[in-house]
């Protein structure tokens, strides 16, 4: 059956309860435009300026987001505090907790909040201030410190992984609203058809893993093309991508054409935007059987790049394998490309894990930063590192000098940026000597954020990283909307600072 008798049997095939359907539709339509006016359009409504334009002039053309689900340890990391050497086992004074929430995992522990100073050694490196304070852990991410902007007064108030990862991914804890990558994809379009607009990948972890749901990078109540697609390491990289056996692709191009028409047919009674959406994906499906072959396909790369990423990124799934398809993905114009690591979440056995989760990560992230300045790509791509939240100052578990664990700290933590636009070699934002509150740049304690301001200087809420991750690829955070059960949602909610003081 060609595509034109399976378009007529389904015109010929309309029920009674659908035409009344379609009747009530239009007439419920036309009354309801006649009492809302503009603000009524079965897409949704944007008041944004963009659609493939922009508010202003941009730094960055696309986004590289290494995402550690879990929360790394800004101690054990990149947050030095040498004073806690002096001090461990000590109970974390009750002034400077000043009441702050704290988990159930640790509030009625007998040991009460042991205070403990990390393990591991610490060298300042060079950068364009004063240097930075680098742990052992990160050898490589060391040798590229020029390049990054460290900030370590970056917070939340989400204290537990669900909601605080749907957070810093969608704008609000509560599940349901457009992610970071949806947003973009939809104000800004395509640079290459033949990819997704968003990709996403899931890199190998030795440890256990926190739960990820394709709602953190899905569309929300977006249309649904601006979904994420998840690039798979075994098998197909993209569900679905081959032909079954016995169907050729011009077998495919003619289902896709009638399946196309009956679409068209049902979005012209109808008027579902969902319906045009789906068309658009399967149109994308289609495109990727090419495209998407050759972006995995590593043969081409040549061995100074290997020796680069290390060995690990010839085998697929690894953290340094994706940075590199990373870069792949970035040269071949895709807009917004994240890697989640998961089993950062160590709350008995820190050192063991942080070990071999640094050692999964340091490499493929040093590359991915030196790879894109070779290449001269780095100043038009912003590379994020970073968590859900950090880790406590004082110890979950029993301690010792060798080992401890660390629970959920959303009050500060590091995040580092670099290229795309923003200043590179600097630190910005100080804790005290606890690691537990964001301090001024004299070490006072900092001023709660004013009611009518919603931003302190020297601070990063994740409301203003991602206000300052869509005011570098040309976008205001506060104009990019869109209308839904009629209000207009943005990805910083009601909130949000542009980082002004770290772009270059």
């Amino acid at each position: 059956m060609n595509f034109l008798e399976t378009l007529h049997r389904q015109q010929l095939t309309t029920t009674r309860r659908q035409l009344f359907g379609r009747t009530a539709l239009g007439l419920g339509t036309a009354s309801m435009a006649g009492l809302l006016g503009d603000e009524l359009s079965a897409a949704g409504t944007s008041t944004s300026t963009l659609g493939g334009g922009l508010h202003h002039l941009p730094k960055a053309k696309r986004v590289i987001y290494l995402f550690m689900s879990g929360g790394p340890s800004q101690h054990d990391l990149w947050d030095y505090k040498p004073k806690l050497a002096d001090m461990f086992g000590e109970q974390l004074p009750a002034e400077v907790r000043d009441g702050q929430r704290i988990t159930g995992m640790t509030a009625n522990q007998k040991s009460g909040l042991p205070l403990c100073p990390s393990k591991y050694k610490f060298t300042k490196h060079d950068n364009n201030q004063d240097g930075v304070w680098i742990s052992e852990l990160l050898p490589h991410t060391a040798k590229v410190a020029r390049e990054l902007c460290v900030v370590h007064s970056t917070f939340t108030e989400a204290i537990n992984h669900d909601p605080a990862v749907t957070y810093i991914q969608t704008g609000s804890q509560i599940a349901g609203r457009p992610s970071l990558g949806a947003w973009l994809s939809y104000g800004l379009g395509s640079m290459n058809e033949d990819l997704p607009h968003y990709v996403v990948m899931h890199a190998h972890s030795k440890h256990a893993e926190q739960s990820l749901f394709n709602r953190l990078w899905g569309p929300g109540f977006l249309p649904a093309d601006h979904q994420g697609m998840l690039l798979r390491s075994g098998g197909d990289p993209v569900l679905y991508l081959s032909n079954p056996p016995g169907v050729t692709s011009n077998d495919r191009r003619d289902q896709l054409d009638a399946l196309a028409a009956i679409n068209q047919e049902q979005h012209r009674h109808f008027g579902n935007p969902e319906i045009l959406a789906r068309i658009k994906q399967h149109e994308m499906a289609y495109r990727m059987q090419t495209s998407v072959p050759e972006l995995m396909d590593f043969s081409s790369e040549s061995e100074s790049t290997f020796k680069l990423y290390g060995e690990e990124a010839r085998t697929p799934g690894t953290f340094a394998a994706c940075c590199l398809n990373a870069r792949r993905l970035a040269e071949r114009g895709v807009r917004n490309i994240q890697i989640f690591h998961r089993g950062w979440d160590a709350h008995n056995r820190l050192p063991t894990e942080h070990e071999s989760q640094c050692k999964d990560i340091d490499q493929g992230c040093a590359a991915l930063v030196h790879d894109l300045r070779q290449r001269g790509m780095l100043d038009d791509t912003l590379v994020i590192w970073g968590g859900e939240f950090g880790r406590t100052v004082y110890c979950q578990g029993n301690l010792t000098r060798e080992n401890y664990g660390r629970d959920h700290h959303p009050r500060c933590f590091t995040v580092w940026m670099a290229g795309g636009g923003v200043k590179a070699g600097i630190t910005y934002g100080r804790t005290d000597d606890y690691g537990y509150n964001i301090v001024n740049a004299d070490g006072s304690p900092m001023i709660p954020r004013p009611e009518k301001e919603h931003w302190t200087p020297g601070t990063m809420h994740i409301h203003d990283l991602n206000a300052t991750i869509l005011h570098l690829l040309g976008i205001d955070h506060r104009k990019l909307t869109y209308r839904y059960q009629g209000r207009d949602f943005r990805l910083t909610d009601v909130d949000g600072h542009v980082m002004h003081d770290l772009i270059a």
